[in-house]
């Protein structure tokens, strides 16, 4: 069995991620969970918080999702994420107006549209958290 599974992190705008990596963690819908080698195969709706990819037994870089879809088998983890933000690259400044325009939108939102200016404001919420923590969620 290898000691690494192959990680890739599409957004619509790119390809993140695609190497081989000891470790991801991702926020799945149902509660995070771990994909080393061998994993069991799993398809899994992705929820809004970060991925942690792990080498040397400790986090090598996070990565903030909106949401998505994740597959595993033993050998590949795939998130195909609804947006992606490395969170090393993340602009506090920037985060903070998304979040109050999303917080604005949501206050004068017409009821046909206020599940989708929540969903807007919990993200921009959840990414703002990431940042200050600087690590996954």
């Amino acid at each position: 069995m290898a000691d690494t599974v192959e990680f890739e992190l599409v957004s619509p705008e790119r390809l993140l991620v695609s190497e081989p990596v000891e470790m991801v963690v991702v926020p799945g819908a149902e509660g995070d969970f771990g994909v080393l080698p061998g994993h069991a195969p799993l398809i899994s709706t992705v929820r809004p918080g970060v991925i942690a990819i792990y080498e040397g037994g400790k986090v090598k870089e996070a990565i903030f999702v909106a949401g998505g879809f994740a597959e595993v088998t033993g050998e590949r983890c795939t998130v195909l994420a609804e947006e992606a933000v490395k969170i090393a690259e993340a602009d506090r400044a920037q985060v903070e107006r998304r979040v109050q325009e999303a917080r604005e939108a949501h206050a004068s939102a017409e009821e046909a549209e206020k599940a989708a200016s929540l969903a807007r404001l919990v993200t921009a919420e959840a990414l703002l958290e990431a940042i200050d923590r600087g690590r996954p969620l």
